[in-house]
Parts: C-alpha cells; structure tokens; sequence
C-alpha cells in the first residue's frame, strides 16, 4: 500500500472529533493515546493503554493506524463495538483524512457468518424439501444430541427457513448473516454454511471461485484497516496465520478479554456430537463395502459420551500423577477414536478415486472433500489429547441446554510463551481497554524491553458525579445468614434510588434469591436476567426509569445503559474465580505461593471494575457503586481491588450513600417533569 504524506495526527484527529456532534469538545486524554500510538506503530513498540469511559480510544487508534500508511487489523471482543468502527467511526476517519489517504477498511468474519454457495447449491439441487437431509450434518449445532434427535424439531419450520435462505442467497451481495431480516434456527443455518472446520478451501471447492466467506478476505487483502473480532483474531494466530491477511500492527480493543479468547483458540474443544454428525454424512460418501468405518465412528462417540459423563468438573489426561479407572477409560476411547478416524479418512480417499459413494457429481466430491476436512481436523485435536505435557492442562465440563452434553477442552496453562513465539515478533501490538489487568503484558508474553505502558484515565468528574460504597457493616458474605442481611441492604438502597438499580451477582442462586426475597417487598419492577432474552431485557430496563434489572456475570461487561435510567450499580460480593476452576487450577500449581496474587486477585480486580464501569457511561451521568462484601475495606489485598476502580469518592457511610441516592431521584423526577 502507498505510504501517505505525513500528516499531522493531533490535527487529523481535531479534524475527526470536530465532525461529532457537540463539536468534539476537547480530550487531552484521547490526543495522548493517539500520540502513544503513532509512537508505537513508528518505533514498532508494543503499547499497552488504559483510557477510560468517555475517552473515545477508538479514534485515538484509528487516526494514527490510518496514517501510518500500514495494514492494520483491529480485533474487539463485542459485536456492537465491531458494528460502531465500521458503521460510524471508520467513515469519520475516513472524511478526517481524505486529503492525504483515500481510506479503505472492512470488516471480516468467521467463515461461519457467511452463506456457502456450494451449500446451498446442494442443498437447492435436493428433491423434496431441500435440506432437509443437510441439515447439521457436520457441526454439533445444538450441543450433542442423541442419535436421530435432529428429527424431533420442527421440520416445517426449518424448511421455510432454508427455503427463504436460499431465496436470499440469489439476491445477496456479501452472504453476511448479519444482513438477514430474521434469525434463522442454528440447524437452518448450518445448511447453508460451513465452518472453518469443514472448510476445503477455494481450490478444492467448486464454488470456490463465488465464495462469500473469499471474497471478504479479498476485500480485506486491499484494505488499509480490517476489522475482526477477538476470536477470528486468536483464530489466526492459532492457525499460524492461515486466516487474515498479512499486517504490520494488531489494536486489540477489549484488552481485558484476549488472555481468555487465546487461550481457548490456543486450546481443544470435542464432543461426542462432532463425531456424530461426520460419521452420518460420510455413511453416504463412502462405498457401500467402506460403510463400515462410518458405523465404527459412530461407535466411538457413543463410547466418548460414555467416557466424558462421568468426568465433568474434573482435569483428565494427566499422564504423570493421573488417574486411573474413568480417566484411563477417557485415553483409551481418544485412541480408539483417532484410529478409527484414520480409517474412515482412507475409506473417504479410496470412495473418491474409485467414483464409489454418492452420485459421482462434483456436489458429492465438494462433500467428501468438507469431511476429508473434518477428518484432518479431529485427527488433530485427537492428537494434541493424546500427547498433552506439563504445559497443558485437560478438563471436563457440561453446556448445551440444562447441562446435558460433556465437552473435553484441553488449553495451554499459560499462553504467554505461544504468543511470545507466534505472534509478537511479526506485529506491532496496541493493546487498549478502559480495565487493563494487573500484570497482562507479562501474562501475554510481550517483551519488557520492547513494550510501553500507560494510563490516560477518563475525562468524566468522577469524584464529583459518583461514590463507592462499602458496606463495612454487612457480614462477610460467605458466612451463613448473610444473604438476608445482603437482602436487607439491597432493599435499602433501592429505594433510595427510586429503582434504577443494576444488581450484580456473582451466582444465578444468588441472583435468584435476592429477586424473590425483594420482589415481595418493594415497590419497583424487579427484572431478572433470564426472564427474557439479553437484548429485549436492557430495552425494557431503558425503557422504564424505576425498573431494577438483577442479574449475573454476562452482565458485569459490555451492558452501555446511559442516563437516568441507572443510578445504582451493585456487587453482592468479590468476584473471585471459582477455586475448582480447571484451568485455573493448574494456573494454580504453576504459581505456587503466588497463586493468589498472580492468578485469582487480577481476575477479581478486573471483573469488579468492569462491573462498576456500567455507572458513569456519559459525561452526565450520576450515581453510586455499591459492594456489599466488607473485604473491600478490610482484606489486605484491597488496594489491589481498589486501584483498578474508577476514581469515585468513597465511603462506608450508608447514610452519605441514601441522601446522595434521594438527591439524584428527585434530580430525576423534576427533569423528566419538565
């Protein structure tokens, strides 16, 4: 890409900000960072930058990327913030440098968000009810159900859906997911769409040369920013940079969350339900006289499901002090599992070079070419299981509806080394959050020397528009009795407010007792999460200024509620990490006597402040943060909590708390008289 003339970039973002509305007022916070950057992305510094709410970081990186004249990939861990750089800010940047740079960006995702052509051109070219047979035959959509437990949805239903999928995909100019007018049941989806395990790539698929999914890393390939999300972004780091195009820098926004994204990406995910649905597509792409390789697949998820049920909340594959008894069974069945996958991948490969299986069309060969994919994949992560170290740590554990299927996830302990290795020495790194985490440069890897740290804070008056609360007179929440004390409190300092509460909890059981209890005694609407879905839930909040919305750790992060409509933020106890976390665990062991403060107190500290950074969202805003656990102000390690917090006024006084509570609800009241 051309190099522009140098420009500015405190002008270029004065130029930026001025196009905002209000005249972009001014934030030296923001022309900081934004220096930092184009310091960082020249000298090929790493820089690691917390800005607070309110700092508009997004520009602070994106003026200095746009002038560097370098390819820039900005990873973000939330949908909405991938929605505003490319829908409002990038345009804004666009206008602000259009002197010097013509700027192209765009936006690339997952292979999976994209239609497939070559899908729904079998599945259109089927007899009756197209797809129908396609449906979820390689992805374990719905968690892993049980043999023939595709049949019992809606059959009806699904057929309209694929039916207007398919109609879509005649008129659609990216095949984004995102631009349908509905949303599609996970099974119609995964008729018409593949997933980067399933994928053979354009060479080897005949509709390669049409494919959505392509054409969005071609347009990337010709852009001076991309646009990803953090988990695309782990993707191709774990992939060895098979997914994104090349590039000189990485902003990754959202900082708070990468060591947990990476390390998930860096890991191993199976499921019995994964061998399932290969072993019922390959039945009709093998020989009739191969079909037993299929059935013998089948077999081993069955004998997976077996294995893994008995074995959840527990650490398995440990080769050195492990178990026996379930866990040797678990290595056995993984060995039995690959072999058999090798089997049915030479089936597959001798089906395809004697034409035996399927009709012989180049559909069927697009087929067997997506589960000779699949197989490679499995053999894969079969291996990774089969030969863990000391660096890794493999684990048990339940989701899908009501807890029912058991998933074997291996990750590395640590993935600072892999990214120190992998990643670093390739690209420049701009790390970036309103919460960055104790420690997080060192625990991904990045080198001291070649690193830049800093903190511009948050242009918002906090010790003027908010207080934090301590409530030292509550018993230590882990004691018997303390929920009705915690109730009592709660209650208390809902009133106060006239509702506008957003109560935090770090348990459903929690959550759940404390709306029971508060739902016979107060006056409020008191809405709890799960009544309804996540978005419809935070409409509702908005929408009614007095409702209280009570709710649990998805809710700690990325919820923007600004205005009158929350007053009160509340944490009913320290978000400490569960002890029996797995992963954790052996994070644990590694640190030994520094376990507490290297592994569990920086989790903490980041979640509480994220928690209490729901508050002040505008400049406008007023309000308090409630902790109702007194190991805020008397554990030793609170000066650990309490530094990452915004910088509000504080206080142990619940008197202070209610007037200052009672003085905004009246505020409240006579504006919206007015």
């Amino acid at each position: 890409m051309p190099v522009p003339d140098p420009l500015d970039v405190a002008g270029a973002l004065a130029a930026v900000t001025a196009a905002l509305p209000g005249g972009g007022e001014d934030r030296p916070g923001q022309r900081t960072m934004a220096l930092a950057v184009e310091r960082a992305v020249v000298e090929r510094r790493h820089l690691v930058a917390g800005a607070g709410t309110g700092t508009g970081k997004s520009f602070a990186y994106l003026v200095p990327a746009a002038l560097s004249g370098k390819r820039v990939v900005v990873a973000t861990a939330t949908r909405a913030l991938q929605d505003q750089l490319a829908g409002k800010d990038l345009p804004l940047v666009a206008a602000g440098v259009a002197g010097r740079l013509a700027l192209r960006w765009a936006v690339v995702k997952g292979r999976a968000n994209y239609l497939c052509r070559q899908r729904a051109l079998e599945v259109g070219a089927a007899a009756e009810e197209p797809a129908l047979a396609a449906v979820a035959l390689f992805d374990d959509v719905d968690g892993a159900p049980a043999p023939g437990a595709a049949r019992t949805v809606d059959l009806g239903r699904l057929g309209g859906q694929i039916r207007r999928l398919l109609a879509w995909a005649e008129r659609t100019p990216t095949g984004d997911r995102a631009e349908l007018d509905f949303e599609p049941h996970p099974r119609a989806w995964a008729a018409v769409s593949v997933s980067a395990r399933e994928c053979p790539g354009a060479f080897r698929c005949p509709s390669g040369s049409v494919c959505f999914a392509e054409q969005a890393r071609e347009r990337a390939a010709e852009a001076h920013v991309v646009v990803v999300n953090t988990h695309l972004y782990a993707t191709h780091v774990a992939s060895d940079g098979a997914v994104l195009p090349e590039h000189d820098v990485v902003v990754l926004d959202e900082a708070h969350a990468v060591e947990d994204v990476m390390t998930a990406a860096l890991g191993v995910e199976l499921t019995a339900g994964r061998l399932r649905a290969l072993a019922q597509a390959a039945r009709g792409l093998v020989a009739e006289t191969e079909a037993g390789v299929a059935d013998a697949v089948a077999d081993a998820a069955e004998r997976l499901e077996s294995a893994l049920s008995p074995l959840v909340g527990r650490r398995v594959l440990r080769h050195r002090g492990g178990g026996g008894g379930d866990e040797a069974e678990l290595a056995a069945v993984v060995a039995l599992a690959a072999g058999r996958l090798e089997a049915l991948g030479a089936g597959l490969r001798r089906s395809g070079e004697d034409g035996a299986g399927g009709d012989g069309s180049a559909d069927a060969g697009a087929r067997r070419a997506r589960a000779q994919v699949v197989v490679g994949h499995l053999l894969e992560e079969l291996g990774v299981l089969g030969t863990l170290d000391d660096d890794h740590v493999a684990w048990v554990e339940s989701q899908g509806p009501g807890g029912r299927t058991p998933v074997l996830r291996a990750a590395p302990v640590e993935v600072g080394p892999l990214l120190a290795r992998r990643l670093w020495p390739g690209v420049t790194a701009v790390l970036t959050s309103a919460t960055v985490p104790p420690g997080l440069a060192e625990r991904l890897g990045l080198p001291p020397a070649a690193t830049d740290e800093l903190d511009v804070g948050s242009p918002f008056p906090y010790r003027q528009c908010s207080l934090l609360y301590c409530a030292t007179h509550l018993p230590d929440p882990r004691r018997e009795g303390a929920a009705e004390a915690l109730h009592e409190e709660l209650g208390t300092l809902i009133t106060a407010a006239g509702g506008r509460t957003l109560a935090l909890f770090t348990s459903w059981r929690a959550m759940h007792g404390a709306a029971e209890a508060l739902r016979a005694v107060l006056r409020f609407p008191i809405l709890a999460q799960g009544d309804l879905p996540k978005p419809a839930l935070l409409e509702r909040f908005t929408a009614e200024p007095a409702a209280c919305l009570f709710a649990t750790m998805s809710f700690w992060q990325g919820v923007d509620v600004p205005g009158p409509t929350l007053s009160l933020v509340t944490v009913d106890r320290l978000p400490f990490p569960r002890p029996d976390d797995p992963l954790l665990q052996a994070r644990r062991e590694r640190a030994a006597e520094a376990a507490f403060r290297l592994v569990d107190l920086p989790r903490a500290a980041t979640l509480l402040a994220q928690g209490a950074g729901r508050l002040i969202r505008s400049a406008t805003d007023t309000g308090v943060v409630a902790v109702l656990d007194p190991r805020l102000a008397r554990a030793g390690y609170r000066r650990v909590l309490l530094e990452a917090m915004p910088p509000m006024r504080r206080t142990v006084d619940r008197a202070e708390v209610c007037a200052f509570l009672e003085r905004a609800a009246a505020a409240h009241a006579r504006s919206g008289a007015q």
